[in-house]
């Protein structure tokens, strides 16, 4: 399974309506996705500009090829991306141990 971490600046002021369309973004988008597992959103108490959002995945393929570019890429930028202050940092991580 692969992890991928978004972190995510938002425009000031926009919490509200940012945490809103990330979710409808997810429920209704990204849980259509080939191999979507799963999903967390993190906000930043220190930073309340700042989200943390998790998706893992079957394969990292499954989020770098068939997701990012395909045409659910573009439905869920078109739900987030106008809340966004810049393009989000985002990388994949790899499971060592389970807790």
């Amino acid at each position: 399974m692969i992890l991928e971490i978004a972190d995510i600046r938002i425009q000031p002021g926009q919490q509200a309506g940012f945490e809103a369309a990330v979710l409808r973004g997810l429920d209704e988008v990204v849980t259509r996705a080939r191999g979507f597992k799963g999903a967390k959103v993190n906000h930043c108490i220190e930073s309340p500009e700042r989200y943390v959002l998790q998706i893992f995945w079957e394969t990292l393929e499954d989020h770098t090829v068939h997701f990012r570019q395909g045409p659910l890429f573009t439905e869920w930028r078109a739900i987030v991306g106008p809340f966004f202050a810049g393009p989000p940092l985002v990388e994949h991580f790899t499971l060592l141990r389970d807790p």
